[in-house]
């Protein structure tokens, strides 16, 4: 009897996640056919000649010896009023020659170079843009990773959609830099192609959630304040304030042609950890803001749903390795029409998912929209990438619940650099 009742639920489990999966992969086809076939919206895009507001670029910096200089001087040379643009690394807490670089620069660029030591606090990025926005006074900010090298236009480009008062922050599209250094920054390309060029835009044209992604991103500081300001008890500070502005009235605006260049992780073990880290960010997010998303009067039923998957995609990798263990439970011990039925349609939703055609589809239409059809010869080594990020994603999921019950704090791993310093100046 007790046997019967565990094989019941086990199948109604199953075809639970059945169930998700299909959702999921119906959303990535319905992006993907709307990227290609749908009215595209770039609404701000033209906009060059404006009375603009007075901007703040923020920098996060913690031992960026490696990347720092490139950063700084690609802003000297952005294409914005002078008198309206603040420059602001954020050196946070750094032992090498963090420092050093930034206050080169300074001497350099007299006037256009305000840095921001910071030697204590707690640590990670959020905290040091906490404390950084002590010291800002203008009407906008700019946030930039400290590896990230922006076009010319790129702040206009950023900064147009926010004369749009409902509009509280924007994002722009990232590009890796070094997509040529090995397999795996080859295939992170590919999949940041996915992520921006379709998933990002396809939010954009159908009026849902483009989210603010922590970097190449502008945000109004009004709108900012009104929603409290950033919080350092995050791992995810661009989730967690994308939900807060949208739960608070505000518009996120996605900007795909704002390029901005990164560096990506050149090695898997990097790679993981930031899989993890962010895992970790958008899970508790998820936790925040999903039953308020779900709850709120001012959203549309379009936006909640888009929203609530949104929060939850960290969550398949978990389900589908639950999933394969029940399956093999399953197999084993009982041959019912049910059983059988489930096992056979998650095998074939699971090939979708994970094997994963929706996702090769949306890849490969952002190849084809970008222009560089010679990337496509990698797509089905991605299938390995989604195995590793599947297995990161779960464990970041288990270890982040132990951490609840023993109470630890959220940890930042910082991204290994990997470009050569320039000489000392």
């Amino acid at each position: 009897m007790h046997l019967i009742w565990l094989t019941d639920l086990m199948q109604s489990v199953l075809v639970g996640i059945v169930g998700l999966i299909v959702v999921y992969t119906l959303r990535h086809y319905a992006f993907t056919l709307n990227r290609l076939f749908g009215t595209q919206r770039h609404p701000y895009i033209d906009i060059d000649v404006a009375n603009w507001p007075s901007v703040t670029v923020l920098v996060a910096a913690h031992n960026e010896e490696q990347v720092i200089e490139d950063s700084l001087r690609c802003l000297m040379a952005v294409d914005y009023p002078l008198e309206l643009l603040t420059v602001m690394p954020m050196n946070d807490r750094s032992q090498d020659r963090t420092r050093e670089i930034i206050d080169s620069l300074v001497e350099q660029y007299p006037g256009r170079i305000e840095p921001f030591h910071r030697a204590d606090g707690k640590p990670g990025k959020a905290a040091a843009l906490k404390d950084a926005m002590k010291f800002v006074k203008s009407d906008v900010i700019v946030v930039f990773d400290a590896d990230y090298m922006p076009s010319t236009g790129l702040i206009k480009q950023l900064v147009a959609p926010l004369f749009d008062p409902e509009v509280g922050a924007t994002m722009g599209r990232v590009v890796p830099q070094n997509a040529s250094a090995n397999l795996l920054t080859r295939l992170l390309d590919l999949e940041r192609a996915g992520g921006y060029q379709v998933d990002q835009q396809a939010r954009m044209n159908l009026h849902l959630v483009p989210q603010y992604g922590g970097t190449v991103g502008a945000v109004r500081v009004r709108a900012l304040e009104a929603v409290g300001g950033w919080r350092e008890d995050v791992l995810a500070e661009d989730t967690d304030l994308t939900y807060r502005l949208l739960l608070a009235g505000w518009q996120t605006v996605y900007q795909n042609r704002a390029e901005c260049y990164e560096e990506v992780p050149q090695n898997w073990q990097v790679r993981i950890r930031q899989i993890m880290r962010w895992t970790k960010g958008h899970n508790t997010a998820m936790y925040a803001y999903s039953l308020r998303m779900f709850t709120s009067p001012h959203l549309s039923l379009t936006a909640k749903v888009d929203g609530l998957l949104l929060l939850g995609v960290y969550t398949m990798s978990p389900l589908l390795l639950m999933g394969w263990g029940i399956s093999i439970v399953l197999s084993y011990v009982t041959h019912t029409r049910l059983a059988d039925g489930a096992l056979v349609l998650f095998g074939l939703m699971l090939y979708s998912a994970l094997g994963n055609f929706a996702a090769f589809f949306e890849i490969g239409a952002a190849v084809r929209l970008d222009g560089n059809r010679n990337r496509i010869r990698l797509l089905p080594l991605n299938q390995f990438g989604f195995l590793v990020s599947m297995v990161s994603i779960s464990r970041a999921t288990v270890n982040q619940w132990i951490d609840g019950l023993l109470k630890r704090e959220l940890r930042w791993d910082k991204t290994t650099r990997y470009r050569t310093p320039g000489p000392p100046n």
